[in-house]
């Protein structure tokens, strides 16, 4: 069965070249561009798991993690922040919250993302 994935990015580049690496990897994707819009869908699509940006327009992916992790329907979701938040406190804030790992994207290649997301969801 086809995983899928559900990339929460406001970049507009970085989203749909994360989108086509997916996709050209056989992964079924779903995306959003702000954290409103982001919650909706984690919901809606029952992702297999949550590539989710911090910094968004409206609520933040800090807000947009604790209450998909309260709400008894999403908070199974595994789910990976990917941020160019890096400091210390961003990423143990992430992790208590509920997150499964924290990326900073400075740090990663879109493969090396890939390859931390079939540990996770295989």
């Amino acid at each position: 069965m086809l995983k899928k994935i559900l990339l929460i990015e406001d970049d507009r580049f970085l989203r749909e070249l994360m989108n086509k690496k997916l996709l050209s990897m056989g992964y079924d994707v779903v995306s959003a561009s702000d954290g409103e819009s982001g919650l909706t869908a984690i919901k809606e699509s029952k992702p297999d798991v949550v590539l989710l940006d911090l910094i968004l327009p409206g609520i933040n992916g800090f807000e947009v993690l604790e209450r998909a992790k309260k709400d008894p329907e999403t908070a199974n979701v595994p789910v990976i922040i990917l941020s160019n938040l890096g400091q210390s406190e961003d990423i143990e804030k992430g992790l208590k919250l509920g997150a499964k790992d924290f990326l900073v994207k400075a740090h990663f290649t879109p493969q090396e993302i890939i390859t931390k997301l079939k540990t996770i969801i295989e």
